[in-house]
């Protein structure tokens, strides 16, 4: 019977994991292919340009019954994530993926969720998880492993900062005689440049043993959640009004397009509208925070997103052909489209000041609470943070706040 773990720290830790990677939309979609996961070029990191430091992040989560605390906990805290990981200098890009996994027998042995700038979409396929299965050890951590560092989109670039977080409370099965073994694996992440950090739930004395190991041959980071864990898990009176400002903000996005691309946008307007029906208020309040910030502005935005691409110039509105522009505005007159995209921009610019504001009151009343509970120091959020920012300084990505976001 594996132990169940309140793990709300363990995804305010692997906050401090998060900074990840650039929406340069040139790049577009990658397929990977068995035995290369690195088949996308990224731009050097230029501090004369726009161009961002990156950092890609995969979750490899134990989905097993006991680990039914971790799951909900995910879902609360993963803005929280990404907004810890954007406080970086300079803003850093955010790409997040995730491999699930429990073993065979159960419903599914694996499901990959691949790197992607577009969190609302990974954070819709979040929710979908239920913890279930298992009930006995081992489980099949080499799979996983095998498939975060083979059937995940990597960048080719060395400059990124590439990490993997395996998280679970369970030995990994040494017994499978067609399993690729987790040193194999691991020797192939060093190769690429990915980083291995283990993060074991609970106190099973055969994982903290191969845990150990795979972070001491990922050349990563070891950790443990205990039975309390050490959440810092607290709402505001801020909450619900970003959440309602942040929806606000959602609908004054437009998109055009071949049909393609339109169908591509279609789908993460869904998953924003999956998550602002499913979601806690809580969650939709960091999820505000994260998009205020300068590397929420690939999620919020995505791409030919038309109220943006207009304002800033790089797009002429007279020359989108008609059946490329929404099908809201095709029927109007060329001074209407004009007038209602100036309209959207100008709604969206005094939305995102009042998000602004209320997020700098929010960080600050959440600052002040846990203080108040003696700051948190010894907690996991904390531990990981300074980890994080040890191997992510590496790659040149700077962090100065002293605590993570809440």
């Amino acid at each position: 019977m594996k132990t169940k773990v309140i793990a709300f720290s363990l995804f305010a830790l692997t906050a401090t994991a998060v900074a990840v990677y650039p929406a340069y939309q040139s790049i577009g979609a990658v397929h990977n292919v068995p035995g290369d996961p690195v088949n996308v070029q990224l731009p050097p990191v230029d501090p004369q340009t726009n161009e961002r430091p990156a950092v890609e992040v995969v979750f490899v989560l134990d989905t097993t019954g006991s680990m039914s605390g971790l799951i909900e906990a995910a879902k609360e805290k993963i803005w929280s994530i990404a907004t810890t990981m954007a406080s970086a200098q300079p803003a850093p890009a955010i790409r997040m993926g995730l491999v699930a996994y429990r073993d065979r027998g159960d419903d599914y042995v694996t499901r990959v969720v691949d790197l992607s700038g577009n969190l609302d979409s990974m954070y819709a396929r979040l929710m979908d998880f239920q913890a279930g299965g298992g009930g006995d050890t081992p489980e099949s951590v080499n799979q996983a492993l095998h498939e975060a560092v083979n059937n995940i989109s990597w960048s080719k670039n060395q400059d990124t900062y590439k990490v993997v977080f395996l998280v679970g409370d369970a030995p990994p099965h040494m017994d499978y005689q067609d399993d690729v073994k987790y040193p194999d694996t691991i020797a192939m992440a060093h190769k690429y440049g990915i980083l291995v950090n283990a993060i074991q739930c609970g106190d099973n004395g055969a994982t903290r043993t191969q845990w150990q190991q795979i972070a001491s041959q990922g050349h990563g980071r070891y950790f443990q959640v205990d039975q309390a864990g050490s959440a810092v898990a607290i709402a505001t009176p801020f909450d619900k009004k970003l959440a309602e400002l942040s929806a606000k903000l959602d609908d004054t996005r437009l998109y055009y397009g071949t049909r393609a691309e339109k169908a591509k946008q279609q789908r993460k307007l869904d998953a924003t509208d999956k998550l602002h029906a499913d979601a806690t208020v809580a969650s939709r309040a960091r999820r505000a925070a994260f998009n205020a910030s300068k590397s929420g502005e690939a999620n919020l935005l995505g791409e030919n997103e038309l109220v943006d691409d207009v304002a800033s110039g790089r797009v002429d509105l007279s020359t989108v052909e008609e059946e490329h522009l929404p099908a809201t505005v095709q029927a109007m007159a060329p001074a209407a489209r004009k007038a209602l995209i100036e309209d959207k921009a100008e709604q969206r610019a005094e939305l995102q000041r009042q998000i602004s504001g209320l997020t700098d009151k929010r960080a600050d009343y959440l600052k002040k609470k846990v203080e108040a509970t003696g700051g948190a120091r010894d907690s996991l959020d904390h531990q990981l943070y300074g980890a994080i920012r040890e191997q992510a300084g590496k790659k040149g990505l700077l962090y100065e706040a002293d605590a993570p976001s809440y």
